[in-house]
Parts: structure tokens; C-alpha cells; sequence
């Protein structure tokens, strides 16, 4: 059933679309900065595994999209041998003129600010969803919502637990 034809449908469609847009953005972010900070064991693995979420949303979102007439890319955007190999030359790249913890506080604030934006745009389609009665909708926004806050919260948790000792020691 397509809900192209009301004026509510049409701006959900762009709701989706743009979240549709924003998690291919923080699943590449997080991939990229797990890549530039393999070292670091707990945001290597961590932020594969928070990749995976926003990966997952993306699959989603395509396919709620098909009810808003949506032809959305149901897989991420990205090519996981070319992209490591620029990342890591991009990491070499950046490495050599700046410390590594500070652009590791830069990536995670990065990080934190997509997916706080993130965040209010799955409020934004929830309430859209609920507006349009379109259960479904409601549905992958209450499944999806929740992992997007625990991405902000660990980008805020890893700033704090890094911040200091990054910004006093030399």
C-alpha cells in the first residue's frame, strides 16, 4: 500500500530517506575510525560492532521505504576492501601530524554528533508514524531508536574516559 499520494507520506519518505542517508554516514564513520584505531582493541571492536547496528538500520529502512514508494539502497554503502585500504592510508596520512589520542577524541566527538542527530531524526519518524497510524513504521522506529542511543552514549563514555589524560599528558 503506498502512501505516496498524501502529503504526510511524502515528507515520511524524505524522513526515511534522510535517516536512510544518515546511517550509511555513522556506519561508515564508525567503520573508518575502527580502522584507524586498531590498536586500541575496544574501539576496533566496539565500533564494528555499533557499524553493524547503523548497517542493519540501512537494510531496514529500504525496506520500509518500498510503503513510501522509496527505491533506497538496501545495502550499505561501501566496499569493505577498497574502503580499508584508503582508510588506512588516510590514517597513515593523519597520523603523522597529530597525536593519536586527540584524533581519536576528534573521531568519537564525530561520532557522537551524527548520532545524536541520528537520534532525533528516529524521534522525528516516530512521530510521524504515530501521526500517519503506520504501525510497521513505529515498529523499526522503536527497534532501531535504541540502538542509536546506545552508539551516542558510547561515543560520550569513550570522550570522557579519554579526554583528560589525552588534553594533560604530553
Amino acid at each position: 500500500m503506498s502512501r505516496l499520494g498524501s502529503a504526510f507520506g511524502n515528507k515520511a519518505g524524505l524522513a526515511i530517506e534522510e535517516l536512510h542517508r544518515a546511517e550509511n554516514d555513522l556506519a561508515g564513520e564508525l567503520l573508518q575510525v575502527s580502522d584507524r584505531h586498531q590498536a586500541d582493541h575496544e574501539i576496533f571492536y566496539l565500533g564494528r560492532d555499533l557499524a553493524r547496528w547503523s548497517q542493519e538500520h540501512v537494510r531496514r529502512l529500504a525496506a520500509a521505504g518500498r510503503s513510501y514508494d522509496l527505491d533506497l539502497e538496501a545495502e550499505p554503502d561501501d566496499d569493505p576492501a577498497i574502503l580499508a585500504k584508503l582508510r588506512q592510508k588516510g590514517s597513515e596520512l593523519v597520523g603523522r601530524h597529530h597525536e593519536p589520542a586527540l584524533l581519536l577524541i576528534r573521531d568519537l566527538r564525530d561520532i557522537h554528533r551524527k548520532a545524536a542527530g541520528l537520534s532525533l531524526d528516529w524521534e522525528v519518524l516516530a512521530q510521524t508514524a504515530q501521526a500517519l497510524k503506520d504501525r510497521d513504521l513505529l515498529a523499526l522506529c522503536e527497534d532501531c531508536h535504541p540502538q542509536t542511543l546506545r552508539q551516542l552514549r558510547w561515543s560520550n563514555a569513550m570522550v570522557k574516559e579519554l579526554s583528560a589524560q589525552a588534553m594533560v599528558t604530553g
